[in-house]
């Protein structure tokens, strides 16, 4: 068995309204008035009230940093710009999410072994990876990993990987990383991909230790992990390199293709530990819209309020890609006690392909 024995998060320093991003949309996206009211409503529909972002632009109404060209659409800011910035950029945000991790429970990174990276919206060589270990200090023979463009469920992928790691070496102790600038890839053509994208999308870091050992405290055991793909919603979600930043391919039709397959994924993940839905007590769902939190409630039938960290966290932070789930699995470990302990934590989350990604974590003492 492997544990998680830690858990920090991060986001950049610009926090804005989901009203005052709106504004920013509404005056740089040349949209005609039935886009502009279709904006409108989708940001008052999206449950958001914050976003954070490395870039101060989404707080301006002119003088513009990093798009300072945006009223040129031949000169908006290519990808090669975009990418520049999350180098500057994603390192510090990364540290900062260890550092929350650290600050909270004492963890030796001299001890780590492994180091698993995820990432979907920027990428160089030397990579992230690289950065951190030289930032953080890390042994220079630390094992690295990164896990690229599996966009919101990549942190699945990470813990299935540290959890493989864990399995084979009972001294591993292997820190996960998942960082995404999602603002860098703002596009400002109206088109309806481009509409919700640019109502959901946000800056944010989170950082795990995962060990073969329970540490103190409380520890959530890695107990297991169920997989699917919907070959219906292939063309639904989906993340491409263009010429002025990465292009999200976000589909109106997700949540109903989640609605179709959801029950099943869960009934396949909980009979590998001989449970019911009913006998899980904690949710840490990815919240990709709201839409989708209500199809999953409504599939399942667990309540809003059995849902209320995923609630909180699309609210306080919007869609931040792959590190979503694990500020949504924060804010459910803040909540546990010793009282908690023999309960179980279900997880999802959901990616291009349409991939649908489950887990079972069980809550243990040292």
């Amino acid at each position: 068995m492997s544990y998680i024995t830690a858990i920090g998060t991060a986001n950049p320093v610009h926090r804005f309204s989901q009203s005052v991003i709106a504004d920013f949309m509404l005056r740089t996206m040349r949209l005609s008035a039935g886009d502009a009211r279709k904006l409108k409503t989708l940001f008052r529909a999206s449950g958001i009230d914050y976003r954070y972002s490395v870039l101060e632009d989404y707080g301006k109404t002119g003088d513009f940093s990093f798009f300072s060209k945006i009223a040129d659409a031949e000169i908006f800011p290519s990808t090669q710009d975009r990418l520049r910035v999350f180098k500057q950029e994603a390192p510090s945000l990364s540290v900062a999410a260890v550092e929350d991790l650290r600050g909270a429970y004492a963890v030796d990174l001299r001890n780590v072994t492994h180091l698993i990276v995820a990432c979907c919206t920027g990428m160089y060589a030397p990579g992230l990876d690289i950065d951190l270990v030289r930032m953080l200090g890390l042994s220079t023979s630390v094992q690295r990993t990164a896990i690229n463009f599996m966009g919101c469920y990549a942190a699945f992928n990470a813990l299935k990987a540290a959890d493989a790691f864990c399995q084979s070496n009972a001294d591993a102790k292997v820190l996960i990383v998942c960082t995404e600038l999602c603002s860098l890839h703002f596009q400002a053509t109206g088109t309806e991909d481009n509409l919700l994208a640019n109502a959901l999308f946000a800056d944010g870091a989170a950082a795990l230790v995962v060990e073969s050992q329970r540490s103190n405290g409380l520890n959530l055991a890695l107990e297991t992990f169920h997989n699917d793909l919907s070959a219906a919603g292939e063309q639904d979600m989906a993340w491409t390199v263009g010429d002025l930043g990465f292009e999200m391919r976000l589909s109106a039709y997700v949540p109903e293709i989640i609605r179709s397959g959801i029950a099943s994924l869960t009934g396949a993940l909980l009979s590998k530990i001989s449970k019911k839905i009913s006998d899980i007590k904690h949710f840490a769902i990815h919240p990709g819209g709201k839409k989708i939190l209500e199809v999953i409630e409504q599939e399942l039938g667990i309540t809003r309020a059995q849902n209320h960290a995923a609630y909180k966290v699309l609210n306080h932070y919007g869609n931040m890609s792959s590190p979503t789930v694990l500020f949504v699995l924060k804010e459910v470990i803040d909540g546990l006690t010793k009282k908690n302990v023999g309960e179980k934590i279900l997880s999802f989350a959901f990616g291009p392909g349409l991939t649908l990604e489950s887990m079972v974590l069980n809550i243990e003492n040292a």
